[in-house]
């Protein structure tokens, strides 16, 4: 039974680096769109 539990347990946390990095490469995609938003917002006059 140890055998079965083995490449399910590697699945599982292949599952969950692949969710992570998903997850880390969208939120560096919303960083960067905010980052392009408030550059054009800032060439545009509209700064605080």
């Amino acid at each position: 039974m140890a055998a079965d539990t083995s490449p399910s347990r590697r699945i599982w946390l292949r599952r969950l680096g692949w969710l992570v990095l998903i997850w880390t490469a969208s939120v560096a995609a919303l960083a960067l769109v905010a980052m392009i938003f408030r550059l054009v917002m800032s060439m545009a006059g509209l700064t605080a």
